[in-house]
């Protein structure tokens, strides 16, 4: 079974994105072949600094081998060291209906929420089939936000397969996944790095700490009840196991609970739960260039993949010599 999936390298990872995706896709290496790609191009739409683009893709691609990603079982490569998917997408743009972009539900709320439209954006789903249809994956896993995005690019492979006739591409099969968790922020919103709300998994402790005594609460005086659905002890709850939650949540209900001291305790864990990823990642920080060898033999091992697929729609629509 081949798997694929990508992250957007738009900024500094946190807390919701492991436990939104990475976990996952580590443990994804146990159920076949997988490749991930850390989206460089995509982040195009949203980064206008190079030197920050390309800081954040090696940054992520730290966070991922020290969360677990094995590069001998796992293809991790950067998307702009494999130039072919730039090709295929416009050769797919040339088949996609405007009428079908036009009704992308990510693109009318960006626009909705103030971010200046641009083709890039408008076009974001045709390079993201790119990225699927290249592959032909068996089962592309998403979150609910991601299933119109799956369906887009369905749409696409079977226009392309219609109107040359060939079936080049495979229809990917989205895997909606229902379990992953939605982490709040520490202002109670979902945990971005577009509201500035987040608790980055291996920030300084001092900035950590900052941000975890930040969470929001409300003005419930300690010997008073506390209710246990809030942003505080969601979060709290991701470090704990079901009984200490039941204890947790009973003392918070039966009044005398500080908000500090959930703090603190959140605090404490996690720096424990990410104390060993830490020391594996400062570890491969100071071994830069053995990190651009697992990116490169990724991207590598991604064009033994993806290049007779091109090579097949190449020949499909007639580009090149018979």
């Amino acid at each position: 079974m081949r798997i694929l999936s990508g992250i957007q390298t738009s900024g500094t990872l946190h807390i919701g994105n492991y436990f939104g995706a990475m976990r996952q896709h580590v443990a994804w290496q146990e159920r076949g072949e997988v490749i991930y790609f850390l989206a460089d191009y995509h982040s195009m739409t949203s980064v206008r600094d190079a030197a920050e683009r390309r800081g954040y893709a090696r940054e992520m691609a730290l966070d991922y081998l020290a969360c677990g990603l094995d590069p001998q079982r796992a293809i991790l490569y950067r998307q702009s060291d494999v130039p072919e998917t730039c090709e295929l997408a416009w050769i797919l743009t040339t088949v996609t209906p405007m009428g079908l972009l036009q009704r992308a539900h990510s693109y009318k709320d960006k626009v909705a929420q103030g971010l200046q439209p641009d083709h890039g954006l408008f076009a974001y789903p045709v390079l993201m089939a790119a990225d699927i249809l290249q592959y032909n994956p068996d089962v592309v896993p998403v979150g609910q936000d991601q299933k119109q995005h799956l369906e887009m690019t369905r749409d696409i492979a079977g226009r392309f397969n219609h109107t040359y006739g060939v079936e080049v591409f495979a229809l990917p099969d989205p895997e909606i996944v229902e379990s992953v968790a939605v982490v709040p922020g520490t202002d109670g919103r979902k945990m971005s790095k577009a509201y500035g709300n987040t608790l980055e998994m291996f920030a300084g402790k001092k900035a950590l700490k900052k941000a975890v005594m930040g969470v929001v609460t409300d003005s419930t005086p300690v010997e008073a009840p506390k209710k246990t659905d809030t942003a505080l002890f969601q979060l709290w709850s991701l470090f704990a196991e079901k009984d200490e939650r039941e204890e947790m949540f009973a003392r918070a209900r039966a009044g005398g609970l500080g908000y500090g001291d959930v703090k603190k305790d959140l605090l404490a864990r996690l720096l424990d739960f990410f104390g060993p990823m830490r020391e594996r990642r400062d570890e491969l920080a100071g071994r830069p260039d053995d990190v651009e060898d697992i990116l490169s033999d990724g991207a590598r091992r991604a064009r033994e993949i993806s290049g007779p697929i091109l090579a097949a729609a190449r020949d499909a629509a007639g580009l090149g010599p018979a």
